[in-house]
């Protein structure tokens, strides 16, 4: 359990550092994580990140604003909004990712290429996600 505190706060060490250095607070730098492969309804979107509506909105508003982010109506649900994000949102996000790769990379090169994948499985595991 320490040990997973202690990456945890590593890796949320470097979350914040890269969301400073791009003016990012961390709950928008999880949007934009999450939106990286994906286009979400607002409600789903304010679920999985355990926000209300109207902070969601406000988030989205910022966001829209700095051209990250669009919304569109659902095309299942045409009452619905979706958000995605935009071709600059794309970018600042891949350039992003790229970022905590290499600053990860340090704690990360210790293991070796099995130990990197067994990792990679049991933390899948544990957070229940598919292991593609």
């Amino acid at each position: 359990m320490d040990a997973l505190v202690r990456a945890a706060f590593v890796t949320t060490s470097v979350l914040n550092r890269l969301g400073a250095e791009n003016d990012l607070s961390l709950t928008l730098l999880r949007v934009c994580g999450i939106l990286r492969d994906r286009r979400l309804r607002m409600v789903a979107l304010a679920d999985y990140l355990g926000l209300e509506k109207s902070t969601m909105t406000g988030l989205i508003d910022r966001a829209e604003k700095r051209g990250l982010v669009a919304r569109s109506p659902s095309a299942e649900d045409g009452r619905a909004i979706d958000v995605f994000l935009t071709n600059q949102g794309a970018e600042l996000v891949e350039r992003l990712y790229s970022q905590v790769q290499q600053a990860l990379a340090p704690l990360t090169e210790r293991l070796n290429t099995a130990d990197q994948q067994r990792l990679q499985a049991l933390l899948l595991r544990m957070l229940d996600a598919p292991d593609s």
